[in-house]
């Protein structure tokens, strides 16, 4: 069968020969002519044809600042349209591997692991059970697009769709065309870079455009799909809620002024809104569907009871819907449905209290007509709305709040001090007693309501506190019950927040807690002392009652970006994986139920990658079943914007989570050998020392700041956010995004990879030996750890990764920004390092190139071309000491492009 009419080839080509005409008819002939020029004089030097870069340089060189300005934004418009090529090429690799019974990490997949491994049905049960997968939608800055360009692309998208999917006659294809080119042509008309910066209001929407326009939709197609293909190889087992999302957007404080509790207000009441709307709209189309007549039925007791219920409960709706829909007991139903949906947080009484109440409606449904021979009804038109209900609830994306730890305390010593209490004289553990006793005692001690004479920090906190309790009651617990305390590291900054819930009633020990209180250990310092904090909360009489209060959970934030940017790619992940198995184990001892909570990046240098090859590399004794990860930036479009890849990084994440939690049941320790163990310690030792002499070398700041753009990222409209904490130009005080999104710009993706070769060789030399053996490692024990040992396998080919999207003579351009001196003293010393570690990566593993996935090698062949052009105009408008209004908007262009030419920002 052949499914599509197309290919990636094809579609690059159309688009690209579609935008030269736009170009041509919305600019000039010579301005086309100009882009073709440097279109091909890079495509001729990628191709060997000529010897050097000297004309392209030359070319863009004389442009005046108008026609640079239209090459900027041809070749950024370019990348947009192939980026929608290649996304409907991955729809095809998806629907021919469905076809085929091809696909990879599916849950097919998952079914015959399961099968295969000899699992029986009670095993089986007990993983679904156990898991559940939450991914967190942040508003973190590494979206360069606007939201009107995004929504333009989807329409191109579609039309590429509907070419490549539908049969056409010549006249229906015809008007596809035009409209394509309509499209291109509006997009090339809009402006592609932001004149002001989004608001956090803007970061919310963008959030829940993708949880109402694609998430809603397909969940409850991965738990059909799950739900069929378990069937076919174990009986009677029930599928639970497998999946729950989550949301910083409008929430999440950590050094975002503009997050006000009024914000917050306002996302949790439109996510609401939104998700009440889409239930009416199923109860409206299964109004459609199920017209049975009572006289050809028998209602089970259970949907009498319930249709009987709402008829006392909304007399006058009944009578409507009684006359409306005589003798149709389910359309009765659901007429009252849409009524009690309607007055969700209204002031007329008979609107659903929770989320439970609306499922238990559905369920009614679903089993009277499975108690009416309508299995297959209920099955394919009942039971999706049931996943969705489940999934999603009332509040659409439940909400984490989240401060910076010094906040916390702040608030904390100014409300004590009020009362007499001097919390900021005292050390660790007088505030830890202080803070344990405050809790644990009947009557507040503090007034969360009273801002007065409180400092604007202080006072912000107290609001926010007070405010939670109010909107915990109006929206639901479920809707925000978890509080993040960014930068933990001591216990008295969580039990500041456990305080501060519990004198605003959100907290009422023992026995009640409407909060997760969730640590971020995010620094080497708190990552090695986990079981200092750890241990010394869970053994607090406080804390300990609201552990057991939540269920016996402990969430725990590992946070990548920050752990990266101090520590290296190499420590960082060592660190990360080597605490990951330290917090297991402290929660064990304590006999508290962890769930992980990683905070990974959209780039490889902020704990990015395949998901699920990460979820498949956690350590054994971390697998609990539950696990959440946030979703950040440009890497949420690109995961879930199409439906169908939507659906694929669902099933992806179910199929890794389930396999890694039955392996975790089977094998609950993780056995390492100690000789890779010691192997990771010489190597990831031997790489933070070199990476942080790196850093820290005199002039390091200053080359950075010379070497790539980061002066423009800042001034960049990309978030709400700032870009670093306190304004200062330090590495430690750059936020991890802007960080990362530099070197990406400048194609020297250093966070990525620098010291993984100064760490191997490392062990390579003998660091790892004992006394008696001074011979050092061998590369044969490297490769039997890259083949054995999911961690050290993800952690090399995600370094490849990085790798194999740096361009180290792009770099140079970048590099020839610095005064001669600084660059001598660090260029050669980074390519010296890319250069070691290409040559060890590719030993390892075994493989000619860096990378193990054919179409990343082809997509980074087709693309590096094109990111050429940007990057040469990039340095060449650095180079100059001013810039005109216009040259300022062309560099800015020139961002948004490599970072599109890129597929990553931050």
């Amino acid at each position: 069968m052949q499914l599509h009419a197309r290919d990636v080839g094809r579609d690059v080509r159309e688009l690209g020969a579609l935008l030269g005409d736009v170009l041509e008819a919305q600019t000039s002939a010579e301005a086309f002519d100009v882009v073709e020029s440097v279109r091909t004089e890079a495509i001729d030097y990628r191709r060997d044809n000529v010897e050097s870069r000297e004309a392209l340089r030359a070319e863009l060189a004389d442009l005046p600042p108008e026609r640079a300005g239209i090459v900027a934004r041809a070749f950024a418009t370019y990348f947009e349209l192939i980026n929608l090529a290649e996304e409907r090429e991955r729809v095809r690799a998806i629907r021919e591997g469905s076809q085929n019974g091809t696909l990879a990490d599916s849950v097919a997949d998952t079914a015959e692991t399961l099968a295969e491994a000899g699992a029986d049905e009670a095993e089986v049960q007990q993983v679904l059970d156990d898991v559940l997968v939450e991914p967190t939608f942040t508003a973190h800055p590494t979206e360069a697009r606007r939201k009107t360009v995004k929504a333009k692309l989807r329409a191109v998208a579609d039309d590429i769709e509907t070419l490549d999917e539908r049969r056409l006659t010549d006249r229906e294809e015809s008007a596809v065309e035009r409209d394509l080119e309509a499209e291109v042509t509006s997009l090339w008309q809009t402006p592609q870079v932001r004149e002001r910066r989004p608001e956090v209001t803007d970061e919310a929407l963008n959030v829940q455009w993708y949880l109402e326009n694609t998430l809603f939709d397909v969940v409850g197609e991965v738990y059909d799909e799950l739900e069929r293909e378990l069937g076919e190889e174990f009986d009677s087992l029930d599928i639970p809620k497998l999946f729950e999302f989550r949301s910083w957007a409008g929430s999440d404080r950590d050094g975002n002024p503009f997050v006000t509790p009024d914000v917050t207000a306002e996302t949790l009441e439109r996510q609401r809104e939104v998700v009440v709307s889409r239930y009416r709209e199923e109860c409206k189309r299964l109004s459609g569907v199920l017209s049975q007549d009572d006289r050809s039925i028998a209602v089970s007791e259970a949907f009498e009871a319930r249709l009987d219920a709402d008829r006392e409960r909304l007399p006058g709706v009944a009578a409507e819907a009684e006359e409306r829909y005589p003798d149709e007991p389910y359309r009765q139903k659901l007429k009252l449905m849409r009524e009690r949906l309607d007055r969700v947080g209204d002031v007329r009484p008979g609107g659903y209290d929770d989320s439970d109440e609306l499922l238990a409606d559905v369920d009614a449904i679903a089993e009277s007509l499975r108690e009416n021979g309508a299995g297959v009804v209920a099955e394919d038109k009942v039971d999706p709305f049931r996943r969705r209900v489940a999934t999603f609830g009332l509040s659409l994306a439940s909400l984490d709040l989240r401060d910076h730890r010094k906040n916390h305390t702040e608030a904390v010593a100014e409300a004590l001090a009020r009362e007499g209490v001097e919390y900021e004289a005292m050390d660790e553990d007088e505030r830890v007693e202080t803070l344990t006793e405050a809790i644990l005692q009947d009557d507040p001690i503090i007034d969360v309501s009273d801002t007065g004479n409180l400092s604007d920090t202080a006072s912000r906190v107290l609001t926010l506190f007070d405010r939670t309790a109010d909107w915990q009651a109006e929206y639901g617990v479920e809707a925000i019950d978890t509080y993040c305390i960014s930068m933990t590291e001591e216990p008295s900054h969580v039990l500041e927040v456990l305080f501060l819930a519990d004198q605003a009633g959100v907290v009422d020990l023992p026995g009640y807690s409407g909060l997760d209180v969730v640590p971020l250990l995010e620094t080497e310092s708190a990552l090695s002392g986990a079981r200092r904090i750890m241990g010394t909360l869970f053994e607090n009489e406080a804390y300990a009652a609201a552990v057991e209060a939540r269920g016996g959970t402990q969430e725990i934030m590992l946070g990548y970006s920050d752990s990266n940017k101090e520590n290296g790619f190499l420590a960082a992940n060592w660190s990360l994986y080597r605490n990951q198995k330290r917090l297991a184990a402290i929660c064990d001892d304590h006999d508290v139920r962890m769930r992980l909570f990683h905070g990974r990046g959209g780039s490889i240098s902020r704990g990015g990658g395949p998901m699920n090859d990460a979820l498949l590399a956690l350590p054994n004794e971390t697998v609990t079943g539950e696990v959440k990860f946030t979703e950040q930036g440009e890497a949420i479009a690109e995961k879930y914007a199409n439906p169908r890849i939507a659906e694929r990084n669902l099933e992806q994440m179910l199929d890794a989570q389930l396999r890694a939690r039955h392996e975790a049941i089977r094998e609950p320790v993780e056995e390492v050998p100690d000789e890779w163990v010691e192997a990771m310690e010489t190597a990831a030792d031997a790489a933070r020392d070199g990476y942080r002499d790196l850093l820290e070398t005199e002039g390091f700041v200053s080359y950075f700041e010379d070497a790539t753009p980061i002066e423009v990222i800042e001034e960049l409209n990309l978030g709400s956010r700032p870009a670093s904490r306190s304004g200062e130009r330090t590495v430690e005080d750059l936020r991890a995004i802007p960080w990362v999104f530099s070197w990406t710009q400048a194609r020297c993706i250093l966070p990525g990879w620098y010291a993984l070769a100064e760490g191997l060789d490392a062990y390579l030399d003998g660091g790892a030996q004992s006394a008696s053996d001074a011979s050092g490692g061998d590369v044969t024990t490297l490769r039997e750890m890259y083949a054995e040992w999911p961690f050290f396998r993800t952690t090399l080919d995600n370094a490849a990764l990085a790798l194999a999207r740096t361009d180290l003579e792009i770099a140079g351009e970048y590099a020839r920004l610095a005064p001669a001196e600084r660059r001598e003293a660090f260029f050669p010393r980074i390519e010296a390092e890319y250069d070691r570690a290409v040559e060890l990566v590719t030993e390892i593993t075994g493989r000619d190139s860096l990378l193990k996935r054919e179409w990343l090698e082809g997509s980074l062949e087709r693309r590096n071309p094109y990111v050429d052009p940007l990057n040469l105009l990039q340095t060449q408008l650095l180079s100059q000491s001013h810039l005109t209004p216009e040259e300022e908007r062309t560099l800015r262009l020139t961002v948004k492009g490599i970072a599109a030419g890129m597929k990553n920002t931050g």
